[in-house]
């Protein structure tokens, strides 16, 4: 039977979710699909127990095909969770309810079940307004629960220190990518966030069909979805080793004697703060219902696992944290870059001229009160003033010392690309701490940020000015050509 996971009180999804990515997909050419004939294709799913359907705003008609299917099914108690993914920029609290409001009447409720919010560019602290206007939209009861889509770890960390009542982060992980289960893990496990883990499969390239077979030449032919996850392939180290991890992956599941698909599903499942995986379904063309019935049916022991992990010390650990293959090189989606998804990426802050320099606002009361700007350019050289996390009146991170640092790092990132540099060129950071009991936890945090770029930096104890802030950092950087 299929079993449920608890990501609130309120709101139990499937620990396997059907994803509707393929929706967007299966409508490339232009055509949209019939909705009524195709939300019929979602009873069979719906009938094995399989309850819960995931997509997204901009997933092709998957909202309007859920909506029908809800409407045409008001007995079948269903959980549709969707997605806000804005464009780059400026965003109002007037756009952020319109947006929400066409996912509503696309989907015919009065209540979102589970809003999943992603963030393009964190050095841009929109994104912190936007989270805050949606928890107020939850407040006002058109979002039932609030979640996150491709965050890493240190700015989930930012979200949920700051009091955002986030529920769930929905992630890639899978075999061939791990990022999640480090610090994600961790911050998950602290705060009682769940994973809901995408791309388990890798696009079907984790089944049988890809044993001992040679390496594709993938080009538009093939799926949204396998073009993305060859890449992935790729930044893993390359076919021969993805055929040593598809050897083991094939033993466990001849153990078992269940498809290799069901093994790469059930590791996942067990590991630590995974509330689900999400397994996306072509409705109406194809089915994987008795397949994934079997996950709950099958058990790893001890030395299956240990099997699984061995061959996935052969890869090479895809880069960054999760979700940055969307955010900076390489990226690994379905084009390559991020041109089916973006026209732009606008500075967080507007420079003003003044005397051949160049400064920028953060916007913050101590700006104005004590006459100083975020950070000034004369010439190559950048100067970013010492910065709290503070937006606007609001403090951000709360008592959390490493999701204060991250903010911090963001405004000086925001700050010096808006000015024509980035964090690669810093130089020099001084940090002060309120209590030097924080110390480590600041310089964790710091080193994530700038372990590779690694400027000239102290860090000593100081009173520092307003409640509640325990790290105030200052920066230097010089604009290489």
């Amino acid at each position: 039977m299929v079993t449920y996971t608890e990501l609130a009180p309120d709101l139990k999804v499937a620990r396997v979710l059907t994803g509707l990515w393929q929706i967007a997909d299966m409508e490339r050419d232009g055509k949209t699909l019939d909705a009524s004939a195709t939300a019929q294709a979602m009873q069979p799913y719906v009938n094995a127990g399989f309850t819960t359907f995931d997509m997204a705003d901009h997933y092709g008609s998957a909202e309007v095909i859920t909506g029908t299917f809800r409407k045409q099914n008001p007995d079948d108690l269903v959980q549709l969770l969707t997605k806000w993914v804005p464009k780059p920029g400026p965003v109002t609290k007037d756009e952020e309810r319109e947006a929400v409001q066409l996912s509503l009447e696309r989907m015919q409720s009065d209540s979102l079940d589970l809003l999943q919010f992603h963030a393009w560019n964190y050095a841009d602290p929109v994104w912190l307004d936007s989270l805050f206007w949606l928890q107020e939209l939850k407040q006002e009861g058109l979002i039932r629960h609030l979640g996150v889509t491709n965050f890493d770890a240190a700015h989930l960390r930012v979200a949920v220190a700051s009091g955002i009542e986030i529920v769930s982060n929905q992630i890639c992980y899978s075999m061939i990518d791990q990022r999640a289960h480090g610090a994600m893990t961790e911050v998950c496990q602290q705060y009682g966030v769940k994973m809901l883990a995408f791309g388990t499969l890798a696009g079907g390239f984790l089944t049988e069909s890809w044993l001992d077979k040679p390496e594709p030449n993938v080009d538009e032919d093939y799926t949204w979805s396998q073009m993305k996850y060859k890449r992935f392939i790729d930044a893993a180290g390359g076919w021969e080793k993805f055929q040593a991890l598809l050897q083991a992956l094939q033993q466990v599941a001849e153990k078992h004697q269940v498809p290799m698909a069901t093994v790469a599903s059930r590791f996942i499942l067990d590991q630590p703060a995974v509330g689900g995986v999400i397994l996306g379904a072509r409705l109406g063309r194809s089915e994987h219902i008795e397949e994934n019935l079997k996950i709950f049916s099958t058990r790893l022991d001890i030395e299956d696992h240990q099997k699984l992990k061995q061959a996935q010390q052969i890869l090479d650990p895809i880069p960054g944290g999760c979700g940055d293959e969307y955010r900076k090189p390489p990226f690994l989606t379905a084009s390559g870059d991020l041109s089916h998804h973006l026209d732009s990426m606008p500075q967080p802050y507007e420079p003003i001229t003044y005397r051949g320099r160049q400064k920028v606002f953060s916007g913050t009361s101590w700006e104005g009160m004590a006459g100083y700007c975020r950070a000034v350019r004369s010439g190559d050289r950048i100067s970013v003033s010492g910065t709290t996390a503070t937006h606007g009146p609001r403090p951000i991170g709360g008592g959390d010392a490493a999701a204060q640092t991250h903010f911090v790092i963001d405004k000086i990132q925001g700050a010096i690309e808006s000015l024509g540099g980035s964090l690669e060129d810093v130089v020099r950071t001084r940090i002060f701490v309120n209590n030097i009991n924080d110390w480590e936890a600041v310089a964790r945090a710091h080193g994530e940020r700038f372990g590779s770029i690694q400027p000239a930096n102290t860090l000593v104890e100081a009173k520092l000015v307003g409640d509640g802030y325990l790290v105030e950092i200052e920066a230097e950087a010089w604009v290489s050509e």
